[in-house]
């Protein structure tokens, strides 16, 4: 008997990220990589962090950041996220706000604190590939959430019984999803809203590409809606999901919810029992380079990943054959491509990495792996010109696929 019998039978749903995986490649230098959802580090703010962790470490700050801390998060960064908050319709303080190890631990705790075995879970057809590793740990069934769509809340119930077990929340990205680069409109959102009313769930708003718009107006956040309509975002049931990977650094691990307090204190028991807190030097840095050049660095990430979307999108109408279609998003980090029916992203993965080029199939973000014909470029991390060379090889590619 090997130590491997003994794993608890929720571990038969983990599987390796595909994305993860693809990562690898990026340590290839010959290989174009449209595969990763990663911001580009020749952007990070190096020099305010390199002055943030010296003042971490200096004479005043070292004992603090250095030393464990609330479980809650670093109080100065926690009034930050409020003032953010706010000004972006939602009223909130401290006691709404935890500070996660990024907005992934998060949406693990979300699974961990809403979801029994059979329980429904709402979810964007395709979704991001990260919550359905989160969420699948806690051995849930997967229902489509279509926002807008005429399907009754008594049927959606019903099917969750049926499954032996409730519906428990919605979970979506509505600011340029991963890994459509789709967007809600406000009348969608608020179709969300009312379902959830409907049938008493939690609404996960996963936010993590909100700041990254480069064309279009900011439409309000499902939370910033809610408030409107109930004016206490502790009567609330949307919880929000903050990130800093996608604006300042992804490598320090830093994000946030907000929540009404009774939310936030269970997530809090949560975190004690997981980690203990987020890293504080992390937390420190981070309050540091938010405060003195947050709005200035996103006004530079906008100009640049916006200028790169458009080289995407022009290379993709310039090369694509006939009968492969993608999303043209007003921000984030990603275009979706639909290929003809027959066709399998999987397969042309295998292809495509040969002409040296790579990309995410698709199939991956749904929850059934059914769908095979699509895949995910990212367009972030790629200057003007390999995004060119890359869109003609994998053009070239699907075009070679179509004519076998």
């Amino acid at each position: 008997m090997q130590t491997t019998d003994l794993f608890a039978k929720r571990t038969d749903a983990m599987k390796a990220s595909e994305i993860r995986e693809l990562l690898k490649l990026l340590d290839q230098p010959d290989i174009i990589s449209f595969a990763g959802g990663i911001p580009d580090p020749d952007y990070f703010p190096r020099e305010a962090f390199t002055q943030a962790m010296q003042i971490a470490l200096g004479q005043d700050m070292a004992a603090t950041s250095l030393q464990y801390a609330a479980s809650e998060g670093y109080a100065p960064l926690r009034a930050w996220i409020a003032g953010y908050m706010k000004e972006r319709g939602v009223d909130c303080d401290l006691d709404n706000i935890l500070i996660t190890a990024g907005s992934q631990q998060a949406l693990d705790y979300i699974g961990k604190l809403y979801l029994d075995k059979n329980d429904t879970a709402l979810i964007e057809w395709p979704t991001y590939l990260g919550a359905l590793g989160a969420f699948k740990a806690y051995e849930p069934i997967f229902d489509r959430l279509n926002a807008g769509e005429n399907r009754m809340p008594n049927e959606i119930a019903q099917t969750a019984a049926l499954a032996g077990g409730r519906v428990k929340f919605s979970y979506l990205s509505p600011d340029f999803a991963n890994p459509t680069g789709k967007t809600m409109s406000q009348a969608e959102r608020l179709s969300v809203l009312a379902q959830a009313e409907a049938l008493d769930i939690a609404v996960i708003e996963d936010a993590a590409y909100q700041s990254l718009r480069y064309a279009g107006d900011d439409v309000p956040s499902i939370l910033a809606l809610e408030m409107e309509q109930k004016g206490d975002i502790d009567a609330c049931r949307t919880i929000f999901c903050g990130s800093f990977s996608k604006t300042l650094a992804p490598g320090l691990r830093v994000g946030w919810v907000v929540a009404a307090k009774p939310v936030i204190s269970q997530m809090v028991l949560l975190k004690q029992a997981g980690d203990l807190q987020t890293a504080t030097i992390n937390q420190i840095a981070v309050n540091h380079v938010a405060r003195s050049v947050f709005d200035e660095h996103v006004t530079t990430l906008r100009a640049v990943y916006g200028a790169r979307l458009q080289a995407m999108l022009r290379a993709l109408k310039d090369y694509m054959p006939e009968g492969v279609t993608w999303t043209e998003p007003q921000g984030g980090m990603f275009v979706w491509v639909t290929l003809p029916k027959h066709l399998d992203g999987k397969l042309l993965l295998e292809q495509a990495l040969a002409q040296k080029v790579a990309f995410v199939p698709g199939a991956a973000f749904y929850a059934d792996g059914d769908t095979r014909n699509t895949m995910r470029l990212n367009f972030t991390m790629t200057d003007d010109q390999a995004i060119q060379t890359g869109i003609a090889r994998l053009a070239n590619v699907i075009q070679t696929a179509l004519s076998s």
